[in-house]
């Protein structure tokens, strides 16, 4: 089957789409069906499902994570520092400003692989810069990290810069860290050495976060890769395994309230008034690359409900026509992105751009826990093929 390219969504106003006060949401006790649309029409083309990006997009900056300003249109780099190693790989330190009054500055680290490139790259969310491991530079990509912090600073009551520079949206903090992640691959885009057409968005539990939802609202980027991500990321609220992280803890106001939109606090212990559920951000990706890698034994961030996510986003991608450009890889060991992770991510990447098999044998659809048998009976009605265009 042929794969089916969308295009870029509009995020302007759509009073088709509705967000009523939550007490208002009908109870909805399974998992959201991606191919029911808010007024109960069901998705029979790609135009309809791209209205149904839309809506979706639209309940989850309003109940979630907040709205997101459009682009400043004025990101500019200046390097800090360059050095060049011994194979010829290239480290730079490029600080970019962008928004009203060029208010808002972040740290960028850059390493770029001997040779001319395109380069494939690797985009990192991060508490600091040159944090990725250079070691994937011999698998010839490019390696980029951005320190979110300059956007927020991940305090609860804190208006980071970029907040202060836009106060008329109400974007929580992981919408900051994911609109900065756009705002590098505004420059990223720029530079002739970089393959435009393989990008990677990754990050590391609440960086997972970031990651997913970055790639969910970006679609130039081609491969999303949340780690850990959990709560808010890419586990599910419904579905929930053992000493898991819920959304009642996660939005405490004494924790991470502030990651999300106020109104996101009141579906604690209510998941099932929620209008979607987190497969549904997975299924935003879809038809580009999404890999979701966790570890079994990181219960608090809910490797289960990852799992069940991943089942329930998975029609959505075999509809497209792309059935193996999402995958689940589960390890053991701690709450890390350690070496196993980074070898996975780009064993998938090679496999997704290139055509590559994986160095380790990696398969990239094995289960690590029972699934629930609604979603191996796969409740969701596909849409006809025949019904496509």
């Amino acid at each position: 089957m042929v794969a089916v390219v969308l295009a870029g969504c509009s995020m302007g106003p759509n009073p088709a789409v509705k967000t009523p006060p939550v007490d208002q949401l009908p109870v909805l006790s399974t998992l959201p069906d991606p191919f029911i649309m808010q007024n109960g029409s069901h998705v029979k083309t790609v135009s309809d499902w791209q209205r149904r990006r839309d809506e979706l997009k639209i309940l989850f900056a309003y109940y979630e994570y907040g709205h997101m300003p459009p682009a400043p249109g004025n990101v500019t780099a200046k390097i800090q520092s360059e050095k060049v190693s011994e194979s010829g790989a290239i480290q730079r330190h490029v600080i970019l400003t962008m928004g009203p009054q060029e208010s808002i500055a972040v740290n960028v680290g850059i390493v770029i692989p001997p040779g001319t490139g395109p380069f494939p790259v690797i985009i990192r969310n991060d508490y600091g810069i040159f944090r990725i491991p250079q070691e994937l530079l011999q698998r010839g990509y490019m390696l980029v990290d951005y320190n979110r912090h300059d956007f927020d600073p991940d305090k609860d009551g804190v208006a980071g810069p970029a907040q202060s520079a836009y106060p008329d949206y109400d974007w929580a903090t992981l919408a900051v860290w994911a609109w900065g992640g756009m705002r590098v691959i505004d420059y990223l885009t720029t530079l002739d050495y970089v393959d435009k057409d393989k990008l990677i968005f990754t990050g590391h539990s609440r960086g997972g976060k970031a990651a997913l939802l970055a790639g969910a609202m970006d679609e130039r980027i081609a491969l999303t890769v949340p780690n850990g991500s959990g709560c808010g990321g890419a586990g599910c609220f419904r579905l929930q395994g053992q000493t898991c992280e819920t959304l009642e803890k996660i939005t405490d106001p004494k924790r991470f309230g502030y990651w999300f939109v106020p109104r996101f606090r009141e579906f604690a212990d209510r998941e099932n008034l929620l209008p979607f559920d987190q497969h549904l951000l997975r299924a935003l990706v879809a038809p580009r690359g999404l890999l979701s890698t966790d570890s079994v034994d990181d219960l608090w961030a809910n490797p289960y409900g990852t799992q069940q996510s991943y089942l329930a986003a998975q029609p959505v991608f075999e509809w497209l026509g792309v059935p193996e450009n999402q995958g689940i890889w589960f390890r053991r060991g701690p709450h890390d992105q350690n070496e196993e992770d980074w070898q996975a991510l780009v064993d998938f990447a090679d496999m997704l751009f290139f055509g590559k098999a994986p160095q380790q044998e990696r398969r990239f659809d094995q289960l690590a826990f029972e699934p629930d048998q609604s979603l191996v009976q796969n409740p969701f009605k596909k849409p006809s093929a025949r019904g496509k265009k």
